[in-house]
């Protein structure tokens, strides 16, 4: 394992108890509240201010405290800086460092750490240990070891995060909600879904697990390379395994690779993501730039296998029908997927219907165009600009918004999340790439 990006600091100690931790995003929501009244103070007496200055200042000072916080709060920003398309673009900016510059835990706080769960300190425990952390995320950070003659990459968990993970969450809500422009019961599925995933992802022994289960069944798959694991270097706070050396995503693209190394990584990319929903009934379903590692030939390493969302065989069944030409152009057989799928409700009005039906059928096309023909050139910007022209479009449609009910299955939150994951991807590496899978089609 292999990240070159350094941290660009260190916290000495990060605040463990509920109260110290309400006590910092309190402060936080006061800071931001005040830069409003100076935004607002400003265009009252005729200063020419905009708003995307506000939203810079405000992420700054809300990133920070999730910085020193980590954990579900700093995992929130995280995942809310994929969603380039709910986002204003200086929250997206600035949320996007919770990837790869978190700031790190400092020395005798990862030592502390580390003996508590495996009861030496690592300068004990491992041949060799670095002090300094090569990557800090919003969980754990990554150290560089070696242990009988093997290279290793050791994360340790920061303190206190598995005691806070719950009450973070419900504090960092208000913020999300605001950022997002949404009311609390929209979002309800995403965060019942980010509550059970984060709640195993803290687990490490959970990891190594599903990290094993899923890198040997698809070990098989042609241009990938997986870490080994090691259980008995490893706890529910420790987690160990080979070190691998390679490029990062940006530095791969940044040496400007050819169209047919560019479609060799995003066939990977593709088939393990697809083979894991379509056959294992589960998926890593954090497929964002920090977890990729490349060779110069484009063979392929995923990493934190942490996040990892098993697919109810209903749900798949419902989702997926939702290619199939005979289902789309047969409205009977598309409300009974929709219903399933809980984007429509039994006791909805035709009103309801009549609002959401030409909205769903837009959505649904956007998301299967590229598995519908086949073969799929994700350089193709005009595909990426119509779907956010559509996203944004929804953002202003005050009908939908106000509509009264949540719409979307909890289990659609993490699929949609790494397929739009994927796409984005995709769209980086400007891959075209074969999209049909078998059973699809057909």
């Amino acid at each position: 394992m292999h990240i070159k990006s350094r941290t660009v600091s260190e916290h000495k100690k990060i605040p463990v108890g509920k109260v110290k931790r309400a006590g910092k995003f309190a402060r936080t929501g006061l800071k931001v509240g005040g830069n409003y009244i100076k935004h607002y103070a400003k265009k009252a007496v005729g200063i020419e201010v905009e708003r995307e200055e506000l939203d810079k200042e405000n992420a700054e000072q809300i990133f920070e405290t999730l910085g020193e916080l980590k954990g579900s709060a700093l995992k929130m920003a995280q995942m809310l800086s994929m969603e380039k398309d709910m986002l204003p673009s200086a929250y997206t900016e600035v949320f996007s460092m919770s990837q790869n510059k978190a700031p790190a835990m400092s020395g005798p706080l990862v030592a502390q750490s580390f003996r508590k769960y495996m009861g030496k300190s690592p300068h004990q425990f491992f041949d060799t240990f670095e002090k300094e952390s090569v990557h800090a995320a919003s969980i754990g950070q990554v150290h560089k070891a070696t242990k009988d003659g093997k290279g290793l990459a050791v994360k340790i968990q920061y303190p206190g995060i598995a005691e806070s993970i719950y009450s973070d969450i419900r504090m960092v809500k208000p913020f999300a909600l605001n950022i997002l422009g949404m009311r609390e019961k929209d979002l309800k599925p995403f965060f019942e879904e980010v509550e059970e995933r984060l709640g195993e992802e803290i687990d490490y022994i959970h990891e190594l697990d599903k990290s094993v289960e899923l890198s040997e069944a698809c070990a098989h798959l042609p241009g990938m390379k997986f870490a080994q694991y090691y259980k008995d270097w490893s706890s529910e706070r420790v987690l160990t395994m080979d070190w691998i050396e390679g490029m990062s995503w940006q530095d791969f693209l940044a040496m400007d690779p050819p169209q047919e190394l560019r479609d060799k990584v995003g066939q990977c990319l593709w088939d393990f993501f697809n083979y894991q929903v379509h056959e294992l009934r589960m998926t890593h379903a954090d497929p964002h730039p920090g977890n990729i590692l490349l060779q110069a030939d484009g063979t392929l390493t995923i990493l934190d296998f942490g996040c990892v969302k098993e697919i109810p065989n209903d749900f798949y069944q419902a989702f997926f029908d939702l290619l199939d030409p005979a289902v789309m152009n047969n409205d009977a057989e598309l409300e009974k997927r929709l219903i399933a799928l809980e984007m429509y409700y039994a006791d909805d009005s035709p009103k309801d219907r009549a609002l959401f039906e030409p909205v769903f059928k837009k959505a649904i096309a956007l998301l299967t165009e590229p598995f519908e023909k086949g073969e799929f050139d994700f350089g193709d910007q005009e595909f990426f600009d119509r779907a956010y022209a559509f996203v944004w479009e929804m953002k202003s449609r005050l009908d939908i918004i106000r509509n009264g009910k949540p719409r979307g299955s909890r289990h659609v939150v993490f699929v949609n999340r790494t397929y739009l994951g994927l796409f984005k991807l995709l769209q980086d590496l400007k891959a075209k790439v074969k999209t049909r899978f078998d059973g699809f089609g057909e």
